[in-house]
C-alpha cells in the first residue's frame, strides 16, 4: 500500500443559513451561492473564482447565466462584488475575476423584509387610490360619462 501512510484531506465543511430559504432564489443562484461559500476564504469571507470557474463547477455553459445569478445574489444582498484588476507581465492592466465577498446572512434577511413591507405600502396605497377614484365617480357620474 503505498497511500497508506499520507494524510487523509480534512474535508471542507461550511453551513448554508437556514434563512436561505425564505429569501426566493431561483435554484441557480441558490447553487452559486453554495459554490461560493465553498470556497471562500473562512476570515475573510471572500473569493475570487470566474464565472468560467463557477460554471464549470455547477455545470452552467454560459457565463451570462452565472452572471445573472450572480446579480440576483446581489440584489438579495447575499453578496458583494468588486472587480479586481491584473497586471501582466509587460505591464497591461486586464481586467480580473471579481471578488466576491459574502455578506452577513442577517442583512439579506432585513433587506427581504424591508422589500416585503415596501410591496405592502404600495399595495395599501392603490387601494386607497382606488378608493378615493371610486368615492369621486359615485358623487360625480356625469365626469366619467
Amino acid at each position: 500500500m503505498l497511500y497508506a501512510n499520507l494524510p487523509k484531506p480534512k474535508p471542507r465543511r461550511y453551513s448554508i443559513p437556514n434563512e436561505i430559504m425564505i429569501l426566493g432564489l431561483s435554484a441557480g443562484a441558490l447553487a452559486v451561492y453554495n459554490y461560493l461559500l465553498y470556497v471562500e476564504d473562512r476570515k475573510t469571507y471572500q473569493c475570487y473564482p470566474s464565472y468560467k470557474t463557477i460554471g464549470k463547477a455547477l455545470k452552467i455553459k454560459s457565463k451570462g447565466t452565472v452572471a445573472k445569478y450572480v446579480r440576483e445574489l446581489e440584489d438579495k444582498c447575499l453578496i458583494y462584488t468588486e472587480p479586481t484588476e491584473v497586471i501582466l507581465k509587460d505591464g497591461k492592466k486586464r481586467n480580473g475575476n471579481l471578488k466576491y465577498t459574502i455578506r452577513p446572512i442577517q442583512d439579506a434577511i432585513e433587506h427581504y423584509h424591508y422589500e416585503q413591507m415596501k410591496n405592502v405600502n404600495e399595495v395599501a396605497a392603490r387601494a386607497k387610490a382606488q378608493k378615493m377614484l371610486d368615492d369621486y365617480n359615485r358623487k360625480h357620474p356625469k365626469a366619467t360619462a
